[in-house]
């Protein structure tokens, strides 16, 4: 399964938070699938076929620091465990037009992460995490304005190129774990 961490849709789309969304529907435009809102998972999804698999697009519609409940939920559905997961996200630490692809415990301070490994398990389990840059504000008391915020055009055209540079090296790691 690959999941986009999100808030909802409607009111926090078009901000840095939710870049983890735009990679997945930039991902599901490449493999010319809708997602579809889906109400017993909270959230948005689309099933593609690749190297004979079939994966899962997911998108939950609920706030960030709550959302490992619908990906838990639907992982459980499908019986996909977490370090069967990519989980695409902003990146603080990354500048815009970056990303970069990790496997690895851990959440680094992104709540969106904790919510997930606090709803899969206590143990340190690995999972594959897409980090998507989006700079970092110079103020540090200015985080979580900054990550509810729209990015500025010139942010918008790089997080597209890395979008579309990850989607890349998402269908060769496709290749290499099927």
């Amino acid at each position: 399964m690959i999941v986009g961490l999100s808030n909802p849709k409607k009111k926090y789309h078009n901000t840095r938070h939710n870049i983890g969304s735009w990679y997945i529907y930039s991902l599901a435009k490449y493999f010319n699938v809708l997602l579809k809102e889906e109400k017993k998972f909270f959230g948005f999804v689309a099933s593609i076929k690749t190297y004979s698999n079939d994966i899962h697009l997911f998108i939950p519609n609920i706030f960030m620091n709550i959302n490992g409940g619908a990906i838990y939920k639907i992982a459980s559905f499908y019986n996909i465990d977490l370090n069967e997961i990519l989980v695409a996200h902003d990146d603080l630490d990354l500048v815009s037009g970056t990303s970069k692809l990790k496997y690895s415990y851990g959440h680094s301070g992104h709540n969106g992460l904790r919510s997930i490994i606090t709803h899969f398990s206590k143990k340190k389990i690995n999972f594959y995490r897409l980090r998507i840059g989006i700079g970092r504000p110079n103020n540090k008391k200015e985080i979580s304005s900054f990550v509810l915020s729209r990015p500025f055009n010139e942010e918008i055209y790089l997080i597209n190129i890395s979008i579309q540079n990850a989607i890349q090296n998402t269908i060769a790691l496709l290749g290499k774990i099927t």
